[in-house]
Formats: C-alpha cells, structure tokens, sequence
C-alpha cells in the first residue's frame, strides 16, 4: 500500500458531510486515491445536522476545504447554497461534490449519475440508444435517468409504486421518458436498480422472471456486493453490473474536480473492498 505524505501545514482537506456519515466508504475510497498519486491531501467525515448544510458551507469557506462530498440529507440544500450549479446539479436541484471557484464561491456538481455511467462503460456496457428500465423513483434513481438520457439511451421507464412520482423521475429524460409498471422490464435492454432494496438481505424489487438473459442488470446497491436481483441475473446468463463502481466512478469525477488529477479506479475499489470486508 502506498503511503501518504506526512500532514503538514500545506496538507490540504477534504470531506464528506452528512447525517449519518460514520458508515460511509468515502474516507477509504479518497484516501486511497490521494496517497497513490502522492498528493497532499487527506479525507474526513464530518457529521452535519439536518439543515445545518449551510452552516458546513460557511466552514468551507472559512477554512479553505479543498472540496466536499454530500450525501442526505443535505443534498438539495446545498443545491439551494452553493453560487453556481453545473448542468446536472442544476436539472436534479440535487448537489453530492462541492468545489471552490474562487474569491469564496463555490459550484455545486451532481456526479452520481455520470459515475453510473462511467461503471457502466467500464463493464463495457454502452448505454446509448439502450432501452433502459429504472426501478424506483428516489433521488439515486433521478440521477440515473439525467444521467443516461445525456448518454444517448433511447428510452427510459420508470417503475415506481407512486406512479406520481415515477411521472416526475421519467420526465428528467424529456420525451424518452414514461412511467410503467413492472412488465415493461422485460422489453429492456438495461435494468436498473435504483431502490434500497436487496441492501442487506436477499429481497428482490421485482419478480426474476422478467428478467431475460439479454438483459444487462445493475444494481445500486453495494452490500451485499453481489445481491439477490445480481444473482438471478448471473443464473439465467445476463450480464451484471455491481454497484460499487458507481461509489467509485462518482468518487473519481469528484477527485477530478477538486485537484485536476484523475485517480486510478482500481485503487479506490479495491480501498473499498477492504473496507466492506473489515465491517464483515
């Protein structure tokens, strides 16, 4: 493992900020990364109260952190503080990486999404013109749809058991985008998980036998690593996307936009794997 430069007064900060935050991977993932390239960096949780997002900006300013990952329950109020919102961030009103610009201004970023899209691709999955099945209506699946609609998919279902809210998520990809319900999965060529459910037990968000082994199956979830919608996938001969590459990929794009530097992804799964495997 490579080992990081000492803290020093020049050792610039990093962090995540939530409510909770202990169990996040990001400490791992970030630290990681930084210490492969041999920067000066390091990485932090920081637990925020709920709605006290902009009280955690002010301390970016004050203090000169270097860039700041979000996760709920602050998103949508650090969408509402920031000075400038880049395209994604801005359609979502949805902000996970915060960046300074400058003069005390900061821009807020949405790399959920594209990170879902570089796993995909790494996989060697190419989501344009897919037809494309989202399971679920939440802010993971919305940034999912924003996502794969500026990647070229040629349509986009939404399945939710709120069928309002399944209108609001399809909507992100304009005229691509339509609510469904479960059937509609069988006529995809990408099925995405973007629900809780299967994280920590062997539930499924819909019945396996939609799936067909045509299909490419991604979950969000990345614990288990392999759930139980990923496994029936794998037993009927489909290909599977796990989800940790979307906690890597985002986290990679967010290192990008803090220092310039593009981190390996190896090394930052492989960060991440040691550190599910030591909470096992």
């Amino acid at each position: 493992m490579t080992v990081p430069p000492a803290i020093s007064g020049s050792t610039r900060l990093a962090a995540v900020i939530g409510s909770p935050v202990r169990h996040s991977l990001s400490p791992a993932l970030h630290n990681a990364a930084f210490a492969a390239l041999g920067i000066d960096w390091r990485y932090v949780a920081f637990e925020v109260a709920p709605g006290a997002a902009g009280a955690a900006l002010d301390a970016m300013r004050t203090l000169g952190i270097g860039g700041l990952s979000v996760t709920m329950p602050h998103k949508d109020d650090v969408a509402g503080a920031v000075d400038e919102l880049d395209p994604a961030a801005a359609a979502l009103h949805s902000v996970n990486t915060v960046v300074p610009i400058g003069e005390g201004r900061l821009r807020g970023h949405s790399t959920d999404g594209a990170g879902f899209v570089a796993s995909l691709r790494e996989a060697g999955v190419d989501p344009a013109g897919m037809r494309v099945g989202i399971l679920g209506a939440g802010g993971a699946a919305r940034s999912v749809v924003d996502a794969l609609a500026r990647a070229g998919a040629d349509s986009i279902v939404v399945v939710n058991r709120s069928a309002e809210r399944a209108v609001q998520t399809a909507a992100l990809a304009g005229e691509r985008g339509a609510p469904g319900d479960a059937d509609a999965i069988s006529g995809c060529d990408l099925v995405v998980n973007a629900t809780s459910v299967g994280m920590g037990d062997d539930s499924l968000p819909i019945d396996p036998a939609l799936l067909r082994w045509t299909h490419v199956v991604a979950d969000l979830v990345y614990h288990p690593l392999e759930t139980a919608l990923l496994r029936a996938a794998r037993e009927i001969g489909a290909r599977t996307v796990d989800g940790l590459g979307m906690l890597v990929h985002q986290a990679v794009l967010q290192q990008e936009l803090w220092h310039g530097t593009r981190p390996d992804p190896a090394v930052m799964r492989a960060a991440a794997m040691r550190e599910l495997a030591a909470r096992e």
